[in-house]
């Protein structure tokens, strides 16, 4: 059974950082790119940054480069998200999401097959 289970949310004053886990099972990380995506109250949902788990390449968001990294660790088969000069317009319910590309990782929703539950980040003072 394919699952991503994300953890490491909670609520911050702005410029505090935060590092957000994604456990997968069921699937081999190796194989699949995991991308990170956000949800704000009565926005749609986003693409914030991804990662290939093959060689590591990346694509971000233009509103997290230089605060936002995204890591790997195959062995343990969990993607990392650290989130570093957080800013209230980071705040949102933040998902994983795995998905398999020929080229390096994208953005778009469509091109991920399994999410995780969300978990929630609060910036806030």
């Amino acid at each position: 059974q394919v699952q991503l289970v994300e953890s490491g949310g909670g609520s911050v004053q702005p410029g505090e950082s935060l590092r957000l886990s994604c456990a997968a099972s069921g699937f081999t990380l190796d194989d699949y790119a995991i991308g990170w995506f956000r949800q704000a109250p009565g926005k749609e949902r986003e693409g914030v940054l991804c990662i290939m788990s093959v060689d590591g390449r990346t694509r971000y968001v233009d509103s997290v480069k230089g605060r936002f990294t995204i890591s790997r660790d195959n062995a343990k088969n969990t993607v990392y998200l650290q989130m570093n000069g957080l800013k209230p317009a980071d705040t949102a319910v933040y998902y994983c999401a795995s998905g398999r590309f020929l080229g390096n990782c994208g953005l778009a929703q469509r091109e991920y097959s399994y999410w995780g539950q969300g978990t929630q980040v609060t910036v806030s003072s």
